[in-house]
């Protein structure tokens, strides 16, 4: 299955106060590594399944499902398979800010 063209927006791009990154994840276990934002996140699930790692939680993300990271939270997801995982990823702020932790 071929991923689609996306374009991830930054805020100040459109003249907006929040960015957008429209996630699409073919392979199972695949997803960003540990990281941060100094603002609130928001997962919209649209397609497929993922596990999300939010502070000390985890939590499966399933269409329909809304799930919100708070700001300076460390957190990750994988995609859990086989159909592929698609979501809006909301982030507070016109800028994607991000600190790595691994």
């Amino acid at each position: 299955m071929t991923e689609p063209v996306t374009r991830d927006v930054e805020g100040y791009e459109v003249g907006s106060s929040v960015s957008v990154i429209r996630e699409y994840v073919v392979t199972p276990g695949a997803g960003p590594r540990l990281h941060r934002h100094p603002y609130r996140e928001t997962f919209v699930v649209q397609r497929g399944r993922a596990l999300f790692t939010i502070g000390d939680e985890q939590r499966e993300g399933a269409p329909g499902d809304v799930l919100v990271c708070p700001p300076d939270t460390p957190h990750k997801f994988a995609s859990i398979g086989p159909e592929p995982y698609e979501a809006v990823h909301i982030h507070e702020n016109d800028r994607f800010v991000t600190e790595w932790l691994e």
